[in-house]
């Protein structure tokens, strides 16, 4: 069954801790019975049988995506299973299993109720974070360490777009895919550009800025800004 909106973890076994405090959370707070997909390496699936005994929760085996997987090498000393669960995100609508998802990590934690009317601003088009993060920018320490290797390194994801905007409006994580940006940005701009989503994390690692920069140039739906929906520690 095709869903309209769902939640998409991609985690492994030495995350099963942290996504059994998150399915734990998302279970009490879930008011509307939204599903989760939860995208597992083969041999961690039964591992996490236990989790998948929760309502609203299916696993599906990450060789479902093998064809855009890497295994055998890091980038830029970035192990395969990081750079994976990148490229996951982004080819997750090649499923078909839902019109927009919620990527969502391990280690996220709910504490209050939700209801499907939190992610989408209609039937069809879901919210989208997008903040410029200037009170990270003013912290010295964040500027210096992280603020200048990320605004290089996502001001490239810009250029080979040809997106030109004086602000760069993105999010670090946790925000709502739709299928049919992702869809327009593989057929528009990756096979244009004979592009696949392990060279694109290549040129810069960034898989939210990817959709997000391409949501803004294409306009293919409304553009809804909401403010992130989970507290980030930067640490």
């Amino acid at each position: 069954m095709r869903r309209n909106f769902c939640f998409m973890l991609k985690s492994f076994l030495g995350d099963v801790d942290y996504a059994s405090r998150l399915i734990k959370s998302f279970n009490k707070y879930n008011r509307d019975n939204i599903h989760m997909y939860i995208v597992l390496p083969t041999e961690d699936i039964m591992e996490f049988k236990k989790i998948s005994e929760y309502k609203n929760i299916s696993l599906l085996d990450e060789n479902k995506f093998r064809a855009n997987l890497v295994y055998d090498h890091s980038i830029r000393n970035v192990r395969p299973g990081y750079i994976n669960q990148a490229i996951i995100k982004l080819a997750f609508w090649e499923s078909e299993l839902c019109d927009n998802y919620f990527c969502i990590d391990s280690d996220s934690e709910f504490i209050k109720d939700f209801f499907l009317k939190d992610f989408m601003s209609n039937d069809n088009t879901p919210f989208s974070v997008l903040v410029e993060d200037k009170e990270l920018q003013v912290d010295k320490v964040y500027y210096e360490t992280y603020w200048k290797g990320r605004e290089s390194s996502l001001n490239k994801i810009k250029e080979l777009m040809n997106f030109s905007d004086p602000r760069i409006l993105t999010c670090h994580n946790n925000t709502t895919f739709n299928y049919n940006v992702l869809k327009s940005f593989k057929q528009n701009f990756l096979d244009k550009k004979s592009l696949t989503y392990k060279d694109i994390i290549t040129i810069s690692g960034y898989e939210f800025s990817w959709y997000n920069f391409w949501l803004q140039k294409s306009k293919i739906i409304p553009i809804e800004i909401k403010e992130p929906f989970f507290k980030v520690f930067h640490i």
